[in-house]
């Protein structure tokens, strides 16, 4: 599963939390000193947190659509 896309992401990432701890905002130097698997892994559970959301979001989407349908349904019936 180590797409070029999924090698581009983490990189970037990568560089984002470097840059956010250059500045002193991220916990993520903190992480590093405890655990440097854990840290290697932090581009990937981000990007694992934002598919989760992404399709959560969806799932959400398609049930309140259909929720909507069937009120539009019975609505239409009912006149």
């Amino acid at each position: 599963m180590n797409s070029p896309i999924v090698g581009g992401i983490a990189r970037v990432m990568a560089a984002q939390r470097k840059r956010i701890a250059k500045k002193g905002l991220s916990s993520a130097s903190i992480v590093e000193a405890a655990d440097p698997r854990l840290a290697s892994n932090e581009p990937l559970l981000h990007l694992a947190r934002l598919i989760g959301r992404q399709i959560a979001r969806e799932q959400f989407e398609r049930q309140d659509f259909r929720e909507r349908k069937l009120l539009r349904q019975k609505s239409s019936k009912s006149k």
